[in-house]
């Protein structure tokens, strides 16, 4: 089927990133948004654009039945999910096929297998992915726990299978702390997600964050895009993201690259995913699945020159992947910095309205931002507003770029992290490209001493 009208359950950046590639693509875009929303950008920009609901996401962004009937109003037949919010909705992505609509986005099977986490590591395993040593499924019994952990070697971290963001989480170096962190994890996780059900894997001291952007056409065909490095991390968020990572070797790219493929080619995935691994010693260790497309997308486009929005919609649309595997070149470097309205030294968030706006631009410079002059930042949502991405032939061309770019930007009226990012660039662990998933934690910590 031939998309003719998409509506994009989301906002901010990645609603006007969406819209664009609609537009290239002659498709008209319907834009919801709550009453907070009513003067973004990407509503303004939209062909129509329907309120559907108050602030609080519950009530507007997460309002299944107010996305669907806005959709049947509209006479839209496909749905763009973006990021976060109902993206990784297995009950949404349902909802929206039963009632005619394509999804633009995995098929619902494959978002609920990869949402549970310890289904998505059984997967995983048999789909020929390395995995972190540790128990097959969740574990209750601290006897059986005791023998897992041993097996896989202390320290171990006892994991929350449902959600993320670091709670549930549990870093456990003695079988006699054992019972009471199973505990501590288990009850977090219950108030966190109402669901108490932990695993336990090998923790790794000290490694780095390395995911693979793949894609498939739900024919068993699938691709991968190369890796994204996203170690630099502050409490699990990722702050700053690069394509490839200083780290990995030709070898080591293909042949991760080709394990990831071929399994999504196995599973008969459809659309965009990036497979998240933990790197260490040269070894990768499967940790999730993102069965969407991902905020640092833009690092991977930069490198390929593949559009992975317009892909996405090829795939929903029914059409083969637009390139193989062969045809994939990977060239020169990109880096995205990730700039939120907080404080970059307290991370306090720090909505208000946009006084002075300027971009930077020139030659490989990208900012993806929803952001103007006199555009108020409200206060309910996810403080990042505005991606800068940069792209050189080098890393250390791309380095350079980026401190120009991070010089000409102005946002005036609120904090940012700009400066944050401008510090960064000039320390020699980053400059070297020696950091881990840790590191942005411990040079915080220094900055404050």
């Amino acid at each position: 089927m031939a998309i003719e009208k998409l509506l994009i359950a989301n906002r901010g950046e990645i609603a006007l990133r969406i819209h664009r590639a609609c537009h290239e693509m002659g498709i008209k875009t319907v834009a919801v948004h709550s009453t907070a929303d009513a003067d973004a950008m990407h509503v303004r920009l939209a062909d129509e654009a329907i309120c559907i609901g108050p602030p609080a996401a519950k009530d507007s962004y997460l309002n299944i039945a107010a996305i669907i009937s806005a959709a049947e109003i509209s006479g839209a037949d496909a749905i763009h999910p973006g990021y976060g919010f109902l993206s990784e909705n297995a009950k949404f992505a349902e909802i929206v096929e039963a009632h005619g609509l394509a999804f633009v986005g995995p098929k619902p099977e494959h978002i609920r297998t990869m949402g549970d986490k310890i289904e998505a590591k059984r997967t995983a395993g048999a789909l020929g992915l390395p995995l972190v040593p540790g128990s097959d499924g969740a574990v209750s019994d601290v006897e059986e726990a005791k023998i897992i952990a041993e097996a896989a070697g202390y320290p171990v971290i006892i994991k929350a299978a449902s959600g993320g963001g670091g709670r549930g989480m549990k870093v456990c170096t003695s079988p006699d702390d054992l019972e009471t962190l199973m505990q501590q994890a288990g009850s977090e996780a219950k108030a966190a997600f109402g669901d108490a059900t932990v695993y336990i894997e090998k923790y790794l001291g000290n490694p780095r964050h390395i995911e693979i952007q793949v894609f498939g056409d739900g024919n068993g065909n699938a691709i991968h895009l190369g890796e994204r490095d996203c170690s630099l991390q502050r409490r699990h968020q990722k702050v700053l993201e690069e394509a490839p990572s200083p780290v990995l070797s030709q070898a080591e790219r293909e042949r991760i690259g080709g394990v990831c493929a071929k399994a999504m080619a196995d599973m008969g995935y459809r659309g965009a995913g990036t497979i998240e691994f933990l790197w260490e010693n040269g070894e990768f260790y499967f940790i999730e699945m993102n069965t969407r497309l991902q905020v640092e997308h833009p690092v991977t486009e930069m490198i390929t020159g593949l559009d992975l929005v317009r892909e996405q919609i090829r795939v929903a649309e029914g059409k083969p992947l637009s390139v193989t595997q062969d045809e994939i070149r990977f060239t020169g470097h990109a880096i995205e910095c990730r700039i939120n309205a907080e404080d970059p030294r307290t991370f306090a968030p720090s909505p208000g309205t946009v006084t002075s706006y300027h971009v930077p631009g020139g030659m490989h410079v990208r900012v993806d931002s929803g952001l103007y002059q006199g555009y108020k930042v409200p206060p309910y949502y996810d403080s990042m507003i505005g991606k800068l991405i940069v792209y050189g032939r080098t890393r250390e061309g791309a380095i350079m770029r980026l401190r120009r770019a991070l010089e000409e930007y102005v946002i005036e009226g609120m904090k940012t992290t700009i400066p944050l990012h401008q510090a960064l660039l000039n320390d020699p662990d980053f400059l070297d490209g020696n950091y881990t998933i840790k590191w942005l934690e411990e040079w915080l910590a220094r900055q404050d001493g």
